[in-house]
């Protein structure tokens, strides 16, 4: 027959003194005080382990911080997990992991994770960006938070001068990163939720400012204050080869002779350059490929095909075009990013297909299939589009104005 075990009361544990030997006082059900020579009281647990039965034990504490009614209920909550077969210790130790992993996942910590998953995909220049707004209005008063511990109310609260100040355009900015900050938290399962993913909704819409653009009937306006301007040679070349290709201003102003593809009439950017991260390619016109041949005359000698006046050795800065169009007459009424949403509402108007204009676009097509259905047979069918375009802007200019057309002083006319 088992011996019966007496428990503890609070004084016999108060009470027991140090000895020659460590010695424990049994509570019980496998609870036991542990009294070592230097005076020091731990609660330990003896158990067995579920499934393999053999004897284990833990450590609840030293008295006094740990009470006999705490350590008492700590053996009760063990023995609800063995009950379920789970072993108290792993159980403890890897709760205490969670919890201190939780805390070292802080908002900065996290973050700058995120950023580094996706540095492949964006460019230097926008992660940069990207840490210097949230170090600028969230870092400072939100980055030590562990992300699991970050509530709507403690964002609001942190935006609030920015709302004072009617900066809605950052507020805006910053919930977006906040967002997508917080969605990688829970992918990557250091969260359950994301509890910030409407935290946009709590504050007003900035008003918006469309792209400064023309009416697709006022490109002959544009092509004439072209003609009859100033403009350095080299930059009218780059502001016609922008109009005509309908790329982004870097992309235009970045271009390399040996990236131009005379043979096959194809002008093929690295993903390294793109927005997106994606090759692309912009099948030349007949009025690019004349352009190319007038271009060649003066910097075929060059890396670029619009070298910088300062430093030949480099391109033209990319704000370039956008300078300008300023100097032009146009400031208000067009930037250079502009010139593609202006080629994009007159395709549309045309009729031509909305796909294959995206993908003149370099807009990228979230949908896989579709995606490799543009790689493999957009690039024929955009062909036409992009001679459509360039036929356009020609007529535009009254069939006299045009680089390519002999528009430019001392330069040998191209027929054709």
């Amino acid at each position: 027959m088992a011996k019966k075990v007496i428990p503890l009361t609070n004084t016999q544990v108060k009470q027991a003194k140090p000895k020659d030997k460590q010695y424990k006082l049994s509570d019980g059900d496998g609870l036991q005080l542990r009294v070592k020579p230097s005076g020091s009281k731990t609660w330990l647990l003896d158990y067995y382990h579920p499934y393999t039965k053999k004897r284990q034990s833990m450590s609840f504490g030293s008295y006094p911080e740990v009470s006999l009614s705490a350590a008492r209920g700590m053996r009760a909550n063990a023995k609800e997990l063995l009950s379920q077969q789970i072993d108290p210790k792993a159980h403890r130790d890897e709760t205490t992991e969670t919890e201190k992993s939780k805390h070292l996942n802080t908002l900065e910590n996290v973050a700058n994770q995120w950023l580094d998953t996706i540095k492949d995909e964006v460019t230097p220049k926008y992660a940069e960006k990207v840490i210097r707004t949230l170090e600028i209005h969230v870092f400072n008063q939100l980055g030590k938070y562990p992300v699991h511990t970050l509530t709507a109310t403690k964002v609001i609260d942190v935006f609030s001068p920015l709302v004072t100040t009617g900066k809605f355009v950052i507020i805006k900015r910053c919930c977006q990163l906040l967002n997508r900050v917080m969605n990688f938290a829970v992918n990557t399962g250091m969260v359950d939720h994301n509890r910030l993913s409407q935290i946009g909704d709590a504050f007003k819409s900035p008003k918006g400012s469309n792209m400064a653009t023309l009416k697709p009937d006022e490109l002959p306006e544009l092509m004439k204050a072209i003609h009859s301007s100033d403009l350095n040679l080299i930059t009218r070349y780059c502001l016609e080869w922008q109009l005509h290709t309908m790329v982004r201003p870097s992309e235009a102003a970045k271009a390399t002779w040996e990236e131009i593809d005379f043979s096959n009439g194809l002008w093929v950017i690295s993903g390294e350059r793109m927005k997106m991260k994606k090759d692309h390619v912009v099948p030349l016109s007949s009025y690019c490929l004349k352009l190319l041949e007038q271009l060649k005359l003066v910097s075929g000698h060059r890396v670029y095909l619009f070298p910088s006046k300062i430093d030949s050795k480099t391109h033209v800065n990319t704000e370039t075009t956008n300078k300008a169009l300023r100097r032009i007459g146009f400031q208000g009424r067009l930037v250079a990013h502009g010139l593609r949403s202006l080629a994009s509402t007159t395709l549309n108007e045309q009729g031509f297909d909305p796909d294959v204009i995206e993908s003149a676009l370099a807009h990228t097509d979230k949908n896989s299939v579709r995606r490799a259905y543009n790689h493999a047979d957009y690039l024929e069918r955009r062909r036409p589009v992009m001679e459509w375009w360039s036929n356009h802007i020609y007529e535009a200019s009254y069939g006299n104005m045009s680089l390519a057309a002999g528009g430019a002083k001392g330069l040998k006319v191209v027929g054709g």
